[in-house]
């Protein structure tokens, strides 16, 4: 009795450790399996284009470095777009003043401008007037220009107009028209495509001399 009693401990103190060690095993697997999962990073949600505040007849200003007043920006209301930064501009009306002292003027049924106002598009009967202006050092002023079309992309600080539509051109008392146009007055160049016509006019007679 004795000598099988001590073979089944023999036994058990052979297979006793495999067991634990399956047991171990087992609630190892156990722990894993039944652990909470890691929380998911949160998806970033996509910035919609609505706008996040309005304006009534408002008015926004922008100045150089010096403070001199660059350009004004003025509508019936105005909304802005969080995700462009940009701003929609109902019944715009605008107006720019070059270093040298000329006033530039825009309006259009909507204009659509960034953040600071120094790009604009123009939509819907949209008209920009760069002013006469006397020149220093010059004895003939430059003539009255003005832009006129549906749409006009207007630059006021470089002092650029442009058009993929068409447009009309009047420079004093000279007319043009044309599909397309690009202005640059910093380099004084003007190219218009397309169905370009011209009307130019000519300068008036020299009053007559008197005779004494």
């Amino acid at each position: 009795m004795k000598e099988r009693t001590r073979r089944v401990w023999e036994i058990i103190s052979i297979y006793l450790p495999i067991a634990l060690m399956g047991l171990l095993a087992l609630g190892t697997y156990w722990l894993v399996r039944n652990a909470p999962k890691p929380l998911e990073p949160p998806q970033q949600r996509a910035v919609a284009h609505e706008p996040d505040y309005f304006m009534r007849d408002f008015s926004i200003k922008t100045f150089d470095e010096t403070g001199r007043l660059q350009s004004e920006l003025l509508g019936d209301t105005l909304k802005h777009f969080m995700d462009t930064d940009t701003l929609e501009v109902e019944n715009a009306r605008m107006r720019s003043n070059s270093i040298d002292g000329r006033v530039t003027l825009a309006t259009a049924n909507k204009a659509l401008s960034n953040a600071d106002a120094s790009e604009v598009q123009l939509f819907g009967n949209a008209i920009v007037t760069r002013e006469e202006f006397q020149k220093s050092g010059s004895a003939k002023p430059v003539p009255r220009m003005q832009f006129r079309g549906e749409f006009l992309h207007v630059w006021p600080n470089e002092e650029r107009v442009k058009s993929n539509q068409p447009v009309t051109l009047t420079r004093g008392p000279d007319k043009f028209t044309g599909d397309a146009m690009d202005f640059d007055n910093m380099t004084q160049t003007l190219n218009m495509r397309g169905n370009v016509k011209g009307v130019l006019n000519s300068a008036p007679a020299s009053a007559a001399r008197n005779k004494g």
